[in-house]
């Protein structure tokens, strides 16, 4: 099982700090599946000026739950590229997005994107962010990448 880091992310991924929302990517099965990871905590840029009482019952804005479950589908579509060298993944929207639970600082987002269909630089994909077993949410994503 390969894992990729932020560094590797970031060639990916056209995001940066701060909104890079993703720490590390598990490739489970190249093209089908991948297990990105998320630890929340209370120095989240969303979290700046909450309390420290307070900030250990802020939730993580489910759209920023989302984009980090995109984030993730970004990494998926990397074995799909037939030896692209360079390629940006860009999330162009989502379905059938469920929100269940909260991610609470000191949790660890675990974000599980599975392909559904891959057709000309179009990737959908299911995916389901949870935290130790619990449903954050559940979505469809769909992804497009621009070869450089």
């Amino acid at each position: 099982m390969e894992t990729l880091d932020s560094a590797v992310l970031l060639g990916l991924l056209p995001h940066r700090h701060p909104f890079l929302l993703v720490d590390r990517v598990e490739i489970v099965e190249p093209g089908r599946r991948v297990v990105g990871f998320k630890r929340v905590t209370s120095n989240e840029w969303w979290m700046e000026g909450a309390t420290p009482l307070a900030a250990a019952s802020f939730a993580m804005p489910h759209a920023l739950v989302l984009e980090a479950l995109a984030q993730t589908s970004g990494a998926l579509v990397r074995d799909l590229l037939d030896g692209a060298d360079r390629a940006l993944a860009y999330f162009m929207g989502a379905s059938r997005v469920r929100l269940r639970q909260a991610a609470r600082a000191g949790d660890e987002l675990k974000l599980d994107v599975s392909l559904v269909k891959w057709r000309r630089g179009i990737c959908r994909a299911r995916g389901a962010a949870t935290v130790q077993g619990r449903v954050v949410l559940t979505a469809e994503l769909t992804t497009a990448v621009q070869a450089g």
